[in-house]
């Protein structure tokens, strides 16, 4: 099993955010979109950065409320850390963990293609042993 398997399960849809777009902007469109991060590019294709939640509350913490009408940029995390749908689930999850990130953008032909959660790989790891062990159930009951 591998990133792509976990990609044609949730779908591609990314969101993504410019650079000069305000912290405000950001705040809005995490909530609207009930996600944790977003990619942060220029043409929806490249990946300039990335912020999440995290990066905003980190932010706010130190600066106050000045920091909702800075740019995206200025708190994004612009050395980001991606995937390929060929690399194997369990090295992605062990990326995540180690690297203490919870979301990875897929980049496939040198374009940003999906992006997935820590809650994605879970969700899929989870689907899959409910599907092995119903698989055994039924083959022992038969």
């Amino acid at each position: 099993m591998n990133i792509g398997d976990v990609v044609r399960t949730k779908g591609t849809a990314v969101v993504t955010i410019a650079g000069q777009a305000t912290v405000a902007e950001l705040v809005e469109l995490l909530a609207h979109h009930n996600i944790g991060a977003v990619v942060v590019s220029a043409d929806g294709h490249s990946i300039d950065g990335i912020v999440t939640e995290r990066d905003v509350v980190r932010h706010l913490a130190r600066q106050g409320a000045d920091v909702l009408a800075q740019p995206v940029s200025a708190i994004m995390t612009s050395q980001v850390v991606t995937t390929d749908p060929e690399q194997k689930l369990e090295d992605a999850a062990h990326t995540m963990t180690y690297s203490r990130i919870r979301h990875l953008p897929v980049i496939e032909n040198g374009t940003l293609s999906a992006i997935i959660s820590i809650g994605d790989v879970v969700k899929y790891r989870i689907d899959q042993l409910t599907d092995e062990r119903n698989h055994l159930l039924e083959y022992l009951h038969n």
